[in-house]
């Protein structure tokens, strides 16, 4: 019985892996910034992403207080960098680049933000090493662009 669940675990094609990790990472940020946009909606998703709304504000200021950033700055490059990485991901458009920065993201939201978050955080970071490691694989932009 374990030898055949193994048999069929390793005829997983590595190219879904990639797939599913690019999704599962994305859909966390994409969501986030959903959250943080005032603007208007179409297919029930916020597009106006330089028109955040004021609990983001709130947000950056009171509950995350980053001590190197002012709130109003970080609340735009956070949000700019959960739309755009996370929409560059879905596209597997430079993957590992997208992936080091979400990496970064996530660190100081562990070290600065919620410390006591790893139990999330490290599942973020499992999908985001999968795709520093392994690119955008064959189903992206990248591959299709840079012929990698």
């Amino acid at each position: 019985m374990i030898k055949k669940i193994e048999q069929l675990a390793s005829q997983l094609p590595n190219q879904l892996i990639i797939l599913v990790a690019r999704i599962a990472v994305a859909s966390v940020f994409w969501r986030s910034a959903q959250t943080k946009f005032s603007g208007w909606d179409f297919l029930g998703q916020h597009w106006q992403f330089y028109n955040l709304n004021s609990s983001t504000f709130t947000l950056f200021e009171y509950e995350y207080d980053l001590p190197i950033l002012a709130p109003d700055i970080a609340a735009y490059l956070a949000t700019f960098a959960e739309f755009g990485l996370s929409l560059a991901l879905i596209l597997g458009l430079f993957t590992r680049f997208s992936a080091m920065a979400l990496l970064g993201m996530t660190a100081v939201i562990q070290l600065l933000v919620y410390p006591d978050a790893w139990p999330t955080h490290i599942l973020w970071v499992v999908g985001l090493l999968v795709l520093i490691k392994q690119g955008g694989g064959t189903l992206s932009l990248d591959r299709l662009l840079f012929k990698r």
